[in-house]
């Protein structure tokens, strides 16, 4: 059996054998794993945790990794990519690793393929979302806690499902349940709450992503003194929290204003963000965050 020449995309005839069109198991399966990378200053922020995390999902994919795919590696390549973009400020890069076999659901090879993309950013650091978030938890689809948990693949639809219908009820992000009702991210983000000065995230166990930010918040944490908790949450314990935090490796921190009629904080966002910027906070800056309060 051979694959026809041409495809039909859009009313357009193109050759199948085009980069990417090929017999593209990202594409027709969701057999991949990506990585969105923060670029300050024309470099990838934070590279080795989501190269690390990549090649995890990798191991648990069963993809078989070239040895000269490391950190470094994909340091230069993506160097190359915004050079070539002129790009020498803030920016996104997405890294895409995908099975490279033919077949259907049973590939001949796992042998990889990967692909960089990109797009400029507005604001070259971390700044926090100055009208605080409003959220609540979708109900519709549970996920299921597995190997497939933890890590950032191309089957993304749960996620999609969840963001429509967060659009349709005028809300800004969605939180997402496990099957034991447990709340363990939010469909971009990470989750963190605040009580009394103690941070409580969900375990990885719960099921959530094992974001990149995630776990640079908690190292920030606990370089800071401030006391963290991996523990189960559920939306009580979101009603009666001082603060709600969520965060991704593009967007750094982002505070919620409302859940439910409930309204937040953002004291502590505030201080994590100029941990992230690498900015000490003055006196005055203290004083001005003790009567920030969300609108």
């Amino acid at each position: 059996m051979s694959g026809m020449k041409l495809v039909n995309f859009q009313g357009e005839l193109l050759n199948s054998d085009l980069p990417f069109l090929k017999d593209n198991r990202a594409f027709r399966y969701g057999d991949s794993l990506f990585e969105t990378i923060r670029v300050i200053n024309g470099a990838p922020h934070n590279l080795s945790s989501h190269i690390n995390r990549l090649f995890s999902g990798a191991d648990v994919l069963s993809y078989k990794i070239p040895s000269h795919y490391n950190e470094d590696f994909f340091r230069a390549e993506i160097g190359k990519l915004l050079r070539g973009n002129e790009i020498e400020l803030g920016a996104k890069v997405r890294l895409h690793l995908f099975r490279a076999g033919n077949g259907t659901y049973r590939s001949d090879n796992d042998e990889v393929h990967y692909l960089l993309t990109g797009e400029t950013l507005p604001s070259n650091d971390f700044k926090l979302n100055s009208e605080g978030l409003s959220i609540d938890v979708y109900n519709d689809i549970k996920k299921e806690r597995s190997i497939l948990s933890n890590l950032k693949t191309g089957n993304s639809l749960l996620y999609v499902m969840a963001m429509n219908q967060a659009k349709k009820k005028g809300l800004d992000e969605i939180l997402i349940q496990n099957q034991n009702q447990a709340i363990i991210e939010a469909s971009q983000s990470n989750l963190f709450l605040v009580s009394n000065g103690v941070l409580y995230t969900p375990p990885l166990s719960d099921g959530c992503v094992g974001g990149t930010m995630r776990m640079n918040l908690i190292n920030l944490a606990l370089e800071n003194k401030i006391t963290v908790y991996e523990s189960s949450l559920t939306p009580q314990n979101l009603l009666v929290a001082d603060e709600i935090i969520l965060t991704n490796a593009i967007q750094g921190i982002q505070w919620v204003g409302a859940f439910r009629g409930k309204r937040y904080y953002n004291k502590m966002a505030r201080t994590f963000v100029n941990y992230l910027n690498g900015i000490k906070e003055t006196n005055s800056e203290k004083d001005l965050q003790e009567n920030l309060k969300s609108s």
